[in-house]
């Protein structure tokens, strides 16, 4: 891989974007992220696929609260 992915950490574990070449060798969709959970000692994963259902509900959310978010942005971390 030519870059680090960096996990996003989430209040219930890690999200990871899946890169497009490890995508297919997965045979996943390009787009796809894992979701990793601690469970009983060991982390679970789940690997979700983009969807249009899921990407039409993200951007109805972002225009929604698009000025939130850039005051987000503007106040930082």
């Amino acid at each position: 891989m030519s870059n680090v992915l960096t996990p996003q950490k989430t209040g219930r574990g890690w999200i990871i974007e899946i890169d497009d070449d490890f995508a297919s060798e997965l045979g996943v969709a390009k787009g796809s992220i894992v979701l990793m959970n601690a469970r009983d000692g060991k982390i679970e994963t789940e690997i979700l696929s983009p969807s249009p259902e899921l990407e039409k509900s993200v951007d109805r959310i972002f225009h929604k609260y698009k000025e939130a978010f850039e005051e987000m942005k503007r106040l930082g971390d």
